[in-house]
């Protein structure tokens, strides 16, 4: 068995301390026992003595067995928790170990994010790559000496570069406002005025879909500060999901704004196909899609209420959500109200 050199020593000094105790009650032990008053005096002096003795030896061990175990530990954790010849406690210890542990938590999700986005990137391009290398085979194969097919081809092959551009503008767009490269240019202008110009760029879409945009508002003219750009972007974002997800008869797509102290509440409301409520908290997220089983050539990139998200918090102003599915969704934000 070995013996631990500072327990031993420990142990002399608490036998020693017992010894002089015991010598000091022998010396005065004809007047301790002629004195009661004495011998609780003299009990008491002795037992605080052994007590406080005790205390400083046991601190010592324990400082010393502390100290031998961090460095038993410090041996098989990383360099940059615990430098040579630092003394850290326990509590200390555990501190930094607990930080380094938060730091490789968030070195993993950044890693997972990082493979996501990249699977997620790499999905979107696919498709329409796909699409545009069928198309030109297929026209190289012969298919170029039919005018029809030609024709009809190489618009399909525009329409993928068309859907190519979109993701590689949004994937731009995202990375500038996530990287908070997202510039303002403020300016005043008729929320509802920019409404109606939305509702005439999307009206060939809306017809295709059989639903009807409405405006509803609590005046002519409501005038707002914001980037009158982006805020359009916000609106095209929202109205153009509502009329893609719509998929039903006499669907109703519903703009309203109405004016609220020094700020613009403006709504955009469905009456689609709604969204369920476990997959609620994730619809701003980049790339994530309500029904995943959709067919991807028929949607956007992915990325437009992640878009619509930084926007808004561009301006300082939030998007809040409400949905029940197979009934409808309602989106909600403010802007500032033009003085």
């Amino acid at each position: 068995m070995k013996i631990n050199r500072l327990s031993l020593f420990a142990a002399c000094i608490l036998t020693c301390a017992m010894a002089i105790v015991a010598l000091a009650f022998n010396y005065v032990q004809q007047k301790v026992i002629a004195d009661t008053h004495s011998f609780y005096f003299y009990l008491s002096i002795s037992l605080v003595f052994i007590a406080l003795l005790n205390y400083f030896v046991l601190e010592l061990l324990f400082n010393s067995y502390g100290k031998k175990q961090i460095k038993r530990i410090s041996d098989i954790l990383p360099e940059n928790i615990l430098q040579e010849e630092e003394n850290v406690n326990f509590q200390q210890l555990g501190e930094r170990i607990q930080k380094n542990v938060s730091e490789i938590d968030m070195m993993k999700e950044m890693e997972d994010y990082r493979k996501e986005y990249i699977g997620n990137v790499s999905h979107e391009l696919k498709t329409p790559l796909f699409s545009i290398q069928g198309y030109v085979e297929t026209l190289r194969d012969g298919a170029v000496e039919n005018l029809n097919i030609r024709d009809k081809y190489l618009e399909r092959i525009g329409n993928s570069v068309e859907r190519l551009l979109n993701i590689v503008t949004d994937l731009d767009q995202i990375s500038k406002y996530e990287a908070a490269e997202i510039s303002i240019n403020y300016s005043v202008f008729d929320i509802n005025a920019l409404t109606k110009e939305i509702f005439d760029l999307l009206e060939i879409e809306a017809h295709k879909k059989s639903a009807k945009l409405v405006l509803q508002t609590s005046q002519t003219a409501i005038m707002v500060r914001a980037d009158k750009q982006k805020i359009s972007q916000v609106l095209t974002n929202l109205i153009s999901n509502a009329i893609h997800y719509s998929n039903r008869e006499e669907a109703l797509i519903k703009v309203i704004t109405k004016t609220e102290q020094e700020k613009v509440k403006i709504i955009v409301q469905d009456n689609g196909m709604g969204i369920k409520p476990e997959v609620l908290p994730r619809i701003f997220e980049r790339f994530y899609r309500v029904e995943t089983s959709r067919n991807r050539k028929d949607g956007g990139s992915g990325l437009g209420l992640a878009i619509v998200k930084h926007i808004l918090e561009a301006h300082h102003q939030s998007i809040t959500v409400e949905s029940k599915y197979l009934e409808g969704t309602l989106f909600t934000f403010y802007l500032e109200k033009a003085l």
